[in-house]
C-alpha cells in the first residue's frame, strides 16, 4: 500500500524529529553529527525535537525553547516489542520526516513502526556502521540482526543517509535500490571562524611549551582509531634523533587508556606523551593550531569529524583509506598513508621537515573545509531531501512480521 504524501512549501517551517538513543560527546562523531544537523536546521527556523534516553550532553538551551533552538525530549527507552512512550509519539504525530540514526539500536524499530502507522515518512544515518570494518566486529550478531529484521527496517525508509559516496558504495548491498543519499554532516564549524590562536590550549597545557614539534591526535581511544600507531610512529622518530612531543587527546576507556600510557613508556617516550583526556570548545580548537601535524591513522571512518576540524583549523592532516573521504581529504592536502608506523613516521618527518610548506597545506585544508562544508549550504541539502521524501509515495513496512503492506 502507498500514499503520496501531500508536499511541503519550501518556505514553510517544518517538524523535523531525530532520535539518538544517548547524547554522550565521549560516545563519538555520531553525537556531534547529530547535534549539529539538529541545531543547523533550526538555525534555518525549522521546529525540530531530539528525542533521547539519556540528554547528558545536550545543549541546556535545547530544554527551555530558545527561539532557533531544537527542542531535546527525553523519553523512556522504546521497547522492541512495547509501546512507544507517549512523548515520542506525540512527536511523530506532528512531524513532517522522523530522522532515526544507526541501523543497530533496536529501539529504532518501534519508532519506525509508529511512524508507518502515522503515515510518516522515516530516514535512517548508517553513521559507519554498515562497511566492511564495522560488520566484521560481532560479525555473527550483526548478520542475523539483518537477515531477520535489519533490512526489512532499511527497506521501509524512505531515505538511508550516507555521510560519503565511498560509504554508499559499501552499504549498497543492503538497501532498496535508490533508497540511499550522500550528504556531508553540517558540521558547527564557528568556533573555528575566527581561530583564538595557540594561547589558550598552552595555557592549559603548560607541558606543551618549548620548540618541539608538537604532534596531535585528537579522537576517542579507541582500537578502531589505531592511537597506538601514533606513538610508535613518534617513537620511530625519536629514536632516528628526531624528538617530537604527543598529545593525546580525547576520552576512552581506562584500560585501553592505560594500554596506551604503557606502551608510550615502553618505547622510551616518557613525559614526550602528554594524554589530555577530552577537550572542548576554543582550548581544541586552539590545542589545533599548537599542533604541527595532526594524525588519525584510523580503521574506518565514515567521514572523519576530527580531520575536519584540524583542516578548519589549518592543520596539516595526515590520515588512512580507512576515512570515506579520504580522495576528498587528499584533494585539500591531506598526506595519506597506510596503517604503518613506519610510514606514518615517514609522513610527518616530511611535514615537520618545512613547517612552512606545512603550513601551507594546512590553510589549503582549511579553505576547502570552509568552502565545501559550509553547515548553512549542506543543511540546505538536507532540507531539499526531507521535502523529496514528503512528496514521494510512502512505504509501510510490518516490522515485526516481516511484510510489505
Amino acid at each position: 500500500m502507498s500514499q503520496v504524501h501531500d508536499g511541503p512549501d519550501p518556505h514553510e517551517r517544518q517538524h523535523y524529529v531525530h532520535y539518538l538513543r544517548r547524547v554522550r560527546l565521549q560516545d563519538g562523531g555520531v553525537v556531534r553529527a547529530v547535534l549539529d544537523m539538529c541545531s543547523s536546521l533550526a538555525a534555518r527556523g525549522h521546529h525540530v525535537t531530539l528525542l533521547t534516553c539519556d540528554a547528558t550532553d545536550v545543549p541546556p538551551a535545547w530544554h527551555t525553547g530558545v527561539k532557533n533552538s531544537p527542542r531535546a525530549t527525553s523519553i523512556a527507552v522504546p521497547r522492541f516489542l512495547g509501546p512507544v512512550p507517549v512523548a515520542a509519539e506525540t512527536a511523530i504525530r506532528g512531524a513532517h520526516v522522523l530522522h532515526l540514526h544507526t541501523p543497530w539500536e533496536l529501539s529504532n524499530l518501534p519508532l519506525a513502526s509508529a511512524a508507518n502507522r502515522m503515515r510518516i515518512p522515516y530516514v535512517v544515518s548508517i553513521h559507519g556502521m554498515l562497511d566492511e570494518w564495522s560488520l566484521r566486529q560481532k560479525w555473527l550478531k550483526k548478520r542475523l540482526f539483518l537477515a531477520l529484521i535489519g533490512r526489512r527496517f532499511l527497506a521501509g525508509s524512505a531515505r538511508v543517509h550516507c555521510a560519503a559516496a565511498a560509504e554508499l558504495t559499501q552499504v549498497s548491498r543492503f538497501l532498496r535500490p535508490g533508497s540511499g543519499v550522500v550528504l556531508a554532516y553540517p558540521i558547527d564549524l564557528s568556533d573555528f571562524a575566527d581561530l583564538p590562536g595557540t594561547e589558550r590550549s598552552l595555557r592549559e597545557y603548560p607541558e606543551l611549551a618549548g620548540d618541539t614539534p608538537r604532534i596531535l591526535f585528537l579522537s576517542r581511544l579507541h582500537p578502531k582509531k589505531r592511537p597506538d600507531l601514533v606513538i610508535e610512529a613518534v617513537a620511530r622518530l625519536d629514536g632516528a634523533d628526531q624528538p617530537c612531543q604527543l598529545i593525546m587527546a580525547g576520552p576512552g576507556e581506562p584500560a585501553y587508556v592505560a594500554a596506551l600510557r604503557q606502551l608510550a613508556h615502553q618505547r622510551g617516550l616518557g613525559r614526550r606523551v602528554l594524554f589530555t583526556g577530552m577537550v572542548r570548545s576554543l582550548v581544541k580548537v586552539s590545542l589545533f593550531q599548537a599542533a604541527d601535524v595532526f594524525v588519525l591513522p584510523t580503521s574506518q571512518e565514515n567521514f572523519g569529524i576530527a580531520l575536519v576540524e584540524a583542516m578548519a583549523a589549518g592543520t596539516p592532516v595526515i590520515t588512512t583509506r580507512g576515512t570515506d573521504i579520504w580522495q576528498e581529504l587528499r584533494s585539500a592536502g591531506a598526506l595519506i598513508v597506510d596503517q604503518d608506523p613506519a610510514h606514518i613516521a615517514s609522513a610527518i618527518r616530511s611535514l615537520i621537515a618545512d613547517l612552512p610548506a606545512a603550513k601551507q597545506l594546512g590553510q589549503r585544508g582549511r579553505k576547502w573545509v570552509m568552502s565545501e562544508l559550509n553547515a548553512e549550504r549542506v543543511s540546505g541539502a538536507y532540507e531539499r531531501m526531507y521535502q523529496d521524501v514528503c512528496r514521494a509515495p510512502a512505504r509501510h513496512i510490518s516490522h515485526m512480521a516481516g511484510s510489505e503492506e
